[in-house]
């Protein structure tokens, strides 16, 4: 393949190679195409185009000493880094860099537990260490806490939570990076810092009290590229005692306003775990003058064909989690405030189950709820099931390949956001010409605000032509700027948009964005650390900005 990093001629890159093979040793060091194959994004837009984000080498550090050895000779070589935890940031990217030509520093190596207590509820963990991994650790130890969980087990606690990623248990978990305390870092320049009351050598709290003194510059290390993360803590949930669900459905469309409303306030008094909403109407969608209504958004008329069918238009399953006592109370207390805001509203029991669930009970399939395939991320058990939606499988035979890339849109937190924005995304995906992908039974992933999905493998055009490939992304950006138009802001994305992304935070002329580079360029004056990660550009690097856009 024979790639260099930017502005570095052959013999240079040649000794930096051989630095690196003195810090790691050889067989830490990757440059054939074939080690650097697990490297690329395989499921990218730019896959084997010309300007496909691969790297040139690969290291794989075993402690944080060689980590900022490798930072050292970054610096004097001027070669751009590009860090990653587990490299399975699946849909964002995976491992691959915002510069081709990048050098990767593979942390999988540094996968030690440090430390998980189950009196005061916290793990400090490595970034090599995966989500199965930190579960595996508390199991074998029979220790009384729970990990939140992302769908796929396989990622990294400390690249999830840095990404910003969510999980499913009670609100405060479900927030990976609200619920992280006290990381460490190499700084661009090999140092090595502790945030918080780490920065204090003799400190007991490092993982209690996560601010320290003075300002908190954890932040910045989250969907930046102000450092390498090789330490993080992180604040984990009590294992429960009991564990109960219930389903309650609501008849017609607008009620959805006050069931979000009354489950909010039940999300944010911490009664319920992670709503999983959904609509009994998706059994209509065969059904030609439904789907002729849904389409125009004729809401009298999808009440008047719900009501023929004896169908509720919207669902909502809530979790539970406390003793069996408190867990029937808060189940009683949830139907009586749904009652009280839509009293046609129905409700069914759900299981009443005592914690830890068997197995069984874990990945049981059957039911009222359609969300019981998911249900071992309720109880903070770490899977692969979500896997089977994008890779190839009996169940999906036609995997979406290199057509997975995810934008997730925050919208309004209610009912009347959710219903305007399923009216935008259809009228997106009309003026597009693709099929609607967020249509008039889209539901939202909750979280302290709703996000909605989109991207490739929603209805965007599968052509793995260099020319299809070009237009699927031209879609993907076209959506951006009509989600911006109205306010819904992507809280995350893969290199090939994050310039995108970065450009609609544009309040005052991008003064967020100019106050980051003004940072990065302060502390990274080489731009050697993620050059271009979250649309963050260093001088050094500033002319590669929107070179992923082709």
């Amino acid at each position: 393949m024979a790639i260099l990093p930017p502005g570095v001629d052959a013999g240079r890159f040649a000794a930096a190679i051989r630095r690196f093979e003195e810090i790691v040793g050889p067989e830490w060091v990757f440059t054939s195409d074939e080690d650097l194959h697990p490297y690329r994004d395989h499921f990218s837009y730019l896959k084997d185009q010309p300007n496909e984000p691969i790297p040139s080498a690969a290291v794989g550090p075993d402690r944080v000493e060689q980590v900022q050895d490798i930072v050292r000779a970054a610096n004097e070589f001027r070669i751009p880094l590009y860090a990653i935890s587990t490299g399975k940031n699946f849909a964002y990217g995976g491992p691959a860099p915002n510069v081709r030509g990048s050098v990767t520093v593979d942390l999988k190596r540094m996968n030690r537990v440090l430390e998980v207590d189950d009196k005061r509820h916290f793990a400090l963990v490595e970034p090599g260490v995966s989500y199965i991994d930190l579960y595996d650790y508390i199991q074998e130890r029979g220790l009384k806490v729970w990990i939140d969980t992302p769908d796929p087990g396989w990622g990294s606690p400390v690249g999830n939570a840095l990404d910003h990623g969510i999980g499913y248990t009670l609100g405060f978990y479900r927030d990976h990076f609200g619920a992280h305390c006290g990381m460490e870092v190499v700084l661009p320049n090999g140092e090595l810092m502790r945030t918080g009351m780490g920065a204090m050598p003799s400190a007991k709290t490092w993982q209690e009290y996560r601010h320290g003194y003075g300002p908190d510059p954890a932040g910045l290390f989250a969907q930046g590229n102000f450092g390498i993360v090789t330490k993080m803590g992180f604040r984990l949930m009590p294992q429960p005692e009991h564990w109960r669900n219930g389903l309650i459905t609501v008849p017609k469309r607008r009620d959805l306003i006050p069931l979000i409303e009354t489950v909010n306030y039940m999300t944010d008094l911490f009664m319920i775990g992670e709503p999983w909403y959904g609509s009994p109407l998706r059994q209509l969608m065969g059904n030609t003058e439904f789907r002729e209504a849904a389409g125009r958004f004729d809401e009298e008329e999808m009440d008047r064909q719900a009501a023929a069918a004896r169908l509720h238009s919207w669902q909502v399953e809530l979790q539970f989690y406390g003793s069996e006592r408190t867990t029937l109370a808060n189940w009683e207390y949830a139907k009586e405030l749904v009652a009280r805001a839509v009293p046609q509203a129905r409700f069914t029991d759900g299981e009443s189950l005592p914690v830890p669930l068997t197995k069984e009970q874990i990945h049981e399939t059957t039911g009222p709820y359609p969300t019981n395939m998911r249900r071992n991320v309720t109880q903070g058990v770490p899977g692969l099931g979500i896997w089977y939606m994008t890779g190839r499988s009996e169940m999906n035979p036609n995997a979406w390949d290199e057509t997975h890339v995810g934008l997730f849109s925050a919208v309004p937190r209610s009912g009347e956001g959710v219903l305007e924005a399923q009216q935008v995304f259809a009228r997106i995906a009309r003026d597009l010409e693709i099929p609607s992908f967020n249509n008039a039974l889209g539901t939202p992933v909750n979280w302290y605000q709703f996000t909605f999905l989109m991207g490739a493998g929603f209805g965007i055009p599968r052509d793995y032509t260099p020319e299809g490939k070009k237009r699927a992304a031209d879609i993907l950006r076209r959506i951006l700027e009509e989600n911006a138009k109205h306010g819904y802001g992507d809280y995350r994305a893969p290199p090939i948009l994050q310039d995108d992304v970065a450009d609609q935070y544009s309040f005052n002329d991008h003064v967020l964005r100019r106050f980051h580079e003004t940072l990065k360029n302060a502390i990274d004056p080489n731009g050697v650390v993620s050059p271009g990660r979250g649309g963050i550009w260093p001088a050094a690097y500033s002319s590669f900005r929107g070179a992923l856009r082709g």
